[in-house]
């Protein structure tokens, strides 16, 4: 990959070990003190949007920055030798520490039960606008950012190094993307004035990519209904979209995990031709489920290759859909 990336990809990213759990755990799971479970071999991975999102784009053959920080340490070296794997200037831009530990996640997901997470956050607890040399996004057109609640510093004072940055970037002309992801409402990223948050920063963002149940609870203070139906669903989206072009974002498209992808877009559009005044819901595809991690965020990098392309709202939905 020679060329100028054509989106950069930033924020949060981790070592993922995702240990095969056996078939009888199927349904349930539990770890019981002082037993010992028999278990396959695990696969290692990057985890967090920048692993995710980046390397989804990667696949999809569009030329890619990656830009997120892990520590100098093992954990870190091996999440640089992946991403070499893959191509080897997908390291050139990643920031590396001497004074943080790299993030990883032990992911556990038995057959048939959603996934479950233990965490260490790392180096990306530290991460603030200044890390990033612009000088990485010149040429590029697109700018997008994932995971700011579990970035301490990214979220602390009301998001300002997230306006910071967001500003920045706009400022240098790219299209700019930002995601989320879930809040633990016991952790410090509870507390956090998350309406005032966006209102800050969505001017400065054209899409904002969040899935429905992040952002019902960043907007209502309330989790929203896993077994809502489509109709209530249907009424809540358009609720919280109209907020978000309200607070001043170009375009919202919200995940809403088996029931598909939700786009609204302002009258004033500037995404691509064609995406003024869209409200459209596309369904997912049917699959034989091998696991979910990481499907919301390819699901992102499906839409953001859309926006690329400059394809027609419906078309960049269903290849986001697709990709997811």
């Amino acid at each position: 990959m020679e060329e100028r990336p054509q989106i950069i990809v930033a924020g949060h990213i981790c070592l993922d070990m995702i240990p095969q759990l056996p078939s009888a755990a199927a349904g349930r799971f539990q770890i019981d003190p002082g037993t010992l479970m028999d278990i396959g071999p695990a696969k290692f991975s990057t985890g967090g949007a920048v692993g995710n999102v980046g390397l989804a784009l990667h696949r999809l053959g569009i030329p890619t920055g990656l830009m997120g920080k892990v520590g100098n340490d093992q954990f870190g070296q091996a999440i640089l030798a992946i991403l070499r794997s893959h191509d080897p200037v997908l390291a050139d831009a990643m920031i590396v520490s001497d004074a943080e530990p790299t993030s990883y996640s032990i992911v556990v997901e038995p057959p048939g039960v959603d996934r479950a997470f233990m965490h260490c956050s790392g180096a990306n607890d530290t991460l603030v606008a200044d890390d990033f040399d612009s000088t990485r996004w010149e040429g590029g057109k697109l700018f997008h950012f994932g995971y700011p609640p579990i970035m301490p510093s990214m979220h602390a004072g009301d998001g300002k190094e997230l306006v910071k940055l967001f500003k920045r970037v706009k400022d240098s002309g790219l299209t700019t993307s930002l995601d989320m992801c879930a809040i633990d409402p016991n952790s410090p990223a509870g507390r956090v004035n998350w309406r005032r948050l966006l209102e800050d920063v969505l001017p400065y963002v054209d899409l904002f990519v969040p899935s429905y149940g992040e952002l019902a609870w960043m907007l209502t203070g309330t989790a929203a209904d896993e077994n809502a139906g489509i109709d209530e669903v249907a009424a809540l989206v358009n609720d919280l979209s109209t907020q978000v072009l309200a607070m001043g974002a170009n375009a919202s498209a919200i995940k809403l995990g088996e029931k598909g992808l939700y786009l609204r877009t302002q009258s004033d559009c500037t995404l691509a031709p064609g995406w003024t005044s869209c409200e459209l819901w596309h369904p997912c595809y049917q699959v034989q489920v091998a696991g979910t991690t990481g499907s919301g965020d390819c699901t992102v990098a499906g839409l953001l290759t859309g926006v690329l392309k400059g394809l027609p709202p419906a078309e960049a939905l269903s290849m986001a859909t697709g990709v997811g």
